[in-house]
């Protein structure tokens, strides 16, 4: 039976309610203030209905940027694009392929190997920051792809994650690929890659919204504007001089940066929820 209690579910959706207009309305705001001039915006009165600036907005923080920014929206983004996708990718490969050898390959100290791993989450990227950041000037990979994405791709939580699932696939669909004649390779491309669709899906949300809102280290090795990610040129156009902060721009990058990562998890909101909550694979 199921006890009616209205009050408390009046309470609840209450709650939830206010929590949604907590979140949503500095959203709200820094859309309606980059369809607006700058004039409009500083005065203090900018009315909370859409302007008639968007169609210039847009198409300038796109392709012109603004007079702090030296570079148009457009090269910003896809230069977050390009490190996000490029850490959620690497982080899964580098992930799904450790915590296949953990699982399935029986060499000496391999538990000890997976606490390694494991322990790895204590260190974050603020901690290592300056034997990274001099690794990569050594070699070399101060304002590339490269110094962007490779520090980051490994990932002690993804290895965690694939491992707790390999551990739940029953020993028999190992044996029956066994007879069929499968190697190592086989059965990881053929009967766990299929089976990990939904984890691969919830990790790659995950990650890509990591890569994506990364600030300190794109700051630290990108000297040249054209290597810096939409996070960085935000900053960059909200000044603390006495120069004017054109905030419609700096409103349309944010609006802009928030695309991305939205459509990411619209698109895969299911096999994200799916990959986080089913515990029967």
């Amino acid at each position: 039976m199921v006890e009616n209690r209205p009050f408390r579910d009046f309470m609840a959706y209450l709650t939830l309610a206010l929590g949604i207009v907590i979140v949503v309305f500095p959203v709200y705001l820094a859309i309606m203030a980059s369809t607006f001039d700058a004039a409009t915006i500083i005065n203090g009165n900018m009315p909370l209905l859409p302007g008639d600036q968007a169609a210039v907005n847009y198409p300038r923080a796109l392709f012109y940027g603004g007079v702090h920014a030296r570079e148009p929206v457009g090269m910003m983004m896809f230069n977050s694009m390009i490190m996000a996708l490029g850490i959620a990718i690497g982080k899964i490969l580098i992930s799904v392929l450790s915590a296949y050898a953990v699982v399935y390959f029986k060499f000496p100290f391999r538990k000890t190997a997976f606490w390694v791993i494991f322990i790895t989450l204590m260190l974050p990227v603020e901690v290592r920051i300056y034997p990274t950041y001099k690794i990569v000037a050594d070699l070399g990979m101060l304002d590339t792809y490269t110094g962007l994405v490779l520090p980051l791709i490994a990932s002690a939580t993804g290895t965690l994650l694939f491992r707790q699932f390999f551990m739940t696939i029953p020993d028999e669909l190992l044996e029956a690929s066994k007879i069929d004649g499968a190697g190592p390779f086989r059965f990881f491309k053929d009967t766990l890659l299929p089976l990990s669709m939904t984890t691969i899906a919830a990790l790659f949300v995950i990650q890509f919204i990591y890569g994506w809102n990364q600030y300190l280290w794109p700051l630290l090795i990108t000297t040249q504007s054209s290597m810096q990610t939409i996070v960085i040129g935000i900053k960059k156009m909200i000044t603390t001089t006495d120069a004017l902060t054109e905030w419609q721009i700096a409103m349309t990058t944010a609006v802009l940066a928030m695309v991305p990562p939205v459509l990411v998890v619209v698109f895969m909101q299911r096999l994200f929820v799916k990959g986080l909550v089913e515990t029967e694979k």
